[in-house]
């Protein structure tokens, strides 16, 4: 009995001991302010379950979602030439109607434009494109080209004239130059000595070009019948030019109307190649339209600037070459 109770006081004072030698418990002032504060958040806020996978999972989700808002409050890219729209046509009508048609606006006599042009197509299916791919069929390309050459340039004198009008008078000096020698050296302007050996350069120029030069710069899309695309101001130029066209001075009647049914025919064989374009055209009054339209103001801001008329790149359907000014037959 002594040894039980000798053991249980030898067990009692080791633990004694133990207790002694431990760490002493810190005093509140020895604890730091914002460790105290934070341990108080930490016992008065609810313990919230976390689940592993939301714990370690990124914040990308949500990133990527505020992205996309801040990308949806960009305007859409129909509207970055809203203001370019604006500033040419002003209130006629708003940018991105109609599918976004840029010419619209010059076009408000539509419906009556579109009967002609329906008029015109049929007349050039049935006469004058068989005609035109019969004179490719059989005339041999030198030939058409001196045809070509030759009624390019006895326009020259009615450019010549346009050109002075517009105050060129470098351009019209060298397109009188390019006259004299084509007609004397390229025998009446069947070959074209002044582009292939001089390097003079071609400048075509019409009263409506001139009109458009003289401030008259928009005008109202119309299509005349036989005559085809054209603008009112380009229509009143017409009625300019034709003092001044060559073949009107032709006393000859049956000279002149050969003559004028040539001119049509190469005019008519070298758009040939736009037939395909044309055809596979959702609307082909449209496609006439605009690229009549577009490289009108082409060329009028050309004359404007002074710029030679090949500078800058256009569509492919936009860089056949200037036609000569229709002739107008004697009355």
């Amino acid at each position: 009995m002594n040894r039980l109770l000798a053991g249980a006081a030898l067990v009692l004072l080791l633990a004694t001991a133990g207790c002694a030698t431990g760490p002493a418990p810190r005093a509140a002032s020895d604890v730091p302010a914002d460790t105290v504060v934070e341990a108080a958040a930490a016992d008065t806020a609810s313990p919230t379950p976390v689940e592993p996978a939301t714990a370690t999972e990124p914040a990308a989700p949500a990133l990527a979602d505020a992205t996309a808002a801040v990308v949806t409050l960009e305007p859409p890219a129909d509207s970055v030439g809203d203001d370019d729209f604006a500033a040419i046509y002003g209130d006629a009508a708003t940018a991105g109607d109609d599918g976004g048609d840029r010419f619209a606006a010059l076009d408000p006599w539509e419906p009556m434009n579109r009967r002609v042009h329906a008029f015109n197509a049929a007349i050039d299916q049935g006469f004058m494109r068989p005609l035109a791919r019969g004179y490719v069929k059989v005339v041999p390309v030198p030939v058409r080209a001196g045809v070509s050459n030759f009624f390019d340039n006895i326009g020259a004198p009615l450019a010549f004239g346009n050109l002075l009008l517009q105050g060129r008078p470098r351009e019209s000096v060298e397109t009188l130059g390019r006259f004299l020698v084509n007609t004397i050296v390229g025998i009446g302007g069947i070959f074209d000595p002044a582009t292939k050996a001089l390097k003079m350069h071609r400048h075509g120029a019409d009263f409506g070009r001139t009109l458009a030069r003289w401030g008259w710069r928009e005008s109202r899309y119309l299509e005349l019948p036989f005559l085809g695309p054209r603008t009112v101001r380009d229509a009143v130029g017409a009625v300019g030019d034709s003092s001044m066209a060559p073949m009107t001075y032709v006393e000859h009647d049956r000279t002149r109307v050969s003559l004028e049914a040539l001119w049509l025919i190469d005019v008519r064989s070298g758009l040939l190649s736009l037939d395909e374009l044309r055809e596979a055209a959702p609307d082909e009054y449209v496609l006439t339209r605009d690229a009549w339209l577009a490289r009108r103001r082409y060329l009028v801001e050309a004359d404007r600037s002074q710029r030679d008329e090949g500078n800058e790149a256009l569509p492919a359907y936009l860089m056949e070459a200037e036609p000569t000014p229709a002739p107008t037959s004697k009355p």
